[in-house]
């Protein structure tokens, strides 16, 4: 056997009894958060099984190299830690013999099955993968949820504890920003107030129509005078309390000043900040708070006279008429094209870039 098996493969896996394990490749990438199996021919090398029992073959010092070398479901545990290194696993041909068994009843099958998918999940939930891309084009989600937390803590120095640990913002925090963005322009615009893109948020669909991959909320200005025309928006300015709408988004006063925010729901605090603007001497635009951040500066109001608009977020979003411009008037020139976190000083991108 181990003359025979091609360069690369760290693990040999046989079936048990008559049915063959599905022979899939995987491509996981820790910095998304993401596992990706995909069907493979058969006599290829694989990345990962699925769908039948197997038995694992493998050197005791590779093995007992991976981090977690007897976590349940085995199977899964072992190929999933082998793909995330690079290993390569050969199927044989041939299959172990499997004992006769009695089958199982309907009741015993279903425990058997969600048996199984919990110990898959909290399989997932350990090695810190939150969205598998199944190989049928679906997607199965591990991560945060309108009824959860969200997957990160208070920020600190604009920078994430997940930068800090190489990764980018989890896919279902990125889901549910996405979502909070979306309703939240639609409402604006439906309420005729005069909004736009801001900061990152803008940076993003100027250069992929998105929210960029490591940014941790959505920033969007608005006018001032325009404010009271949102239901929700003046319902917090009447009560001083948040509201709920009937979505489950959640809309409250920033604690940090004279800014709003909407959260993905009263237990997902991912949110858009909206930022209230009005115009100055000059026709410049300024705002009543101030965070120190570095696109934190006044602007000439001819930026927004007229709106225009970008791609984001699979809409159709407001956003200053020149956004390059505008951009590079906040940011500093060339900013469009030079991608860098929000505080090099803590992270540079050029840390992470290539690592995955």
């Amino acid at each position: 056997l181990e003359a025979t098996r091609p360069a690369g493969t760290r693990v040999v896996a046989a079936a048990v009894g008559r049915r063959r394990p599905r022979c899939l490749s995987v491509d996981v990438d820790v910095r998304a958060w993401t596992s990706a199996p995909r069907s493979a021919r058969w006599g290829d090398r694989c990345g990962t099984l699925d769908g039948a029992p197997a038995v694992l073959l493998l050197r005791t010092h590779d093995l007992f190299s991976l981090p977690f070398p007897l976590t349940t479901p085995v199977v899964t545990s072992v190929t999933l830690q082998a793909a995330i290194r690079g290993w390569q696993l050969l199927l044989l041909p041939d299959s172990f013999p499997s004992a006769p068994r009695p089958p199982l009843s309907p009741h015993d099958q279903w425990k058997a099955r969600s048996s199984l998918e919990q110990q898959h999940r909290a399989l997932l939930q350990q090695f810190g993968l939150k969205l598998e891309v199944l190989p049928d084009g679906g997607r199965r989600w591990h991560g945060c949820a309108k009824d959860t937390p969200r997957c990160f803590g208070t920020i600190h120095a604009q920078t994430p504890e997940y930068l800090l640990a190489g990764r980018w913002t989890p896919p279902c925090c990125l889901r549910a920003l996405r979502a909070t963005a979306r309703h939240v322009l639609a409402q604006l615009e439906a309420a005729g107030v005069r909004h736009w893109l801001e900061g990152g948020s803008l940076l993003g669909a100027v250069r992929m129509g998105d929210i960029i991959p490591w940014d941790y909320d959505v920033d969007v200005g608005l006018y001032r005078d325009d404010v009271p025309k949102c239901r929700w928006l003046a319902a917090v300015l009447a009560t001083g309390r948040p509201v709920e709408d009937p979505e489950g988004f959640f809309w409250e006063k920033a604690a940090e000043g004279e800014f709003f925010r909407v959260h993905f729901s009263r237990s997902n605090r991912l949110h858009v900040d909206l930022w209230p603007f009005g115009a100055g001497g000059g026709g410049v635009m300024t705002k009543g708070t101030w965070l120190g951040h570095r696109q934190d500066v006044e602007f000439p109001e001819r930026f927004l006279v007229p709106l225009g608009t970008v791609a984001f977020v699979g809409v159709a979003a407001k956003a200053p008429n020149d956004p390059r411009a505008f951009l590079e008037f906040k940011f500093g020139p060339g900013v469009v094209e030079n991608p860098e976190y929000p505080n090099p000083r803590v992270r540079r991108l050029e840390q992470d870039v290539g690592n995955k």
